[in-house]
């Protein structure tokens, strides 16, 4: 399933838009996990980026173990962004950070602060909407996003 057809699938559950197939595709949807796209950093490390709510959700809340590290740009709308490791270097963080800095609304701005911390201080309220979270225990990085940089990273799309 691409971004589109995620956002779109997001926007029908939440009653924004009207199901165009309303004929008995709502089991094989659910079961669908949605599909991630995958960094690889300079060390070879994995960086997993959740580009929508639905990503964000099944990054953050089932994909992730519990000392993989979690970033997001601090108080500004983006893209969740995991480092399926337990052990990285420096650069590896400093470029996931890039990557969340690009995947926001702060893509243009300069010195753009990111939190990070590991996935089990990241929790979902009761109740919440898809892709919001809280966490605590985090530190913050400024980077400035490099479209160059995220674009020369290898990278492929996980399906599920």
């Amino acid at each position: 399933m691409n971004d589109i057809e995620e956002i779109r699938e997001e926007l029908v559950s939440g009653g924004y838009l009207r199901d165009r197939n309303k004929k008995g595709n709502k089991k094989k949807k659910k079961n669908q996990l949605p599909s991630l796209q995958v960094f690889t950093s300079t060390d070879g490390t994995e960086i997993y980026v959740g580009k929508n709510n639905l990503q964000n959700e099944y990054l953050t809340n089932r994909l992730a173990n519990s000392n993989d590290t979690w970033l997001h740009t601090k108080d500004i709308p983006g893209s969740h962004v995991v480092i399926r490791s337990t052990s990285f270097s420096e650069k590896t963080l400093e470029e996931a950070a890039m990557i969340a800095a690009y995947y926001s609304q702060a893509k243009e701005s300069s010195s753009v602060p990111v939190d990070y911390t590991n996935i089990r201080h990241v929790k979902k309220p009761s109740g919440a909407k898809p892709g919001f979270v809280i966490y605590d225990n985090q530190k913050t990085l400024f980077v400035t996003p490099s479209e160059d940089l995220v674009k020369t990273l290898p990278s492929y799309i996980k399906n599920g």
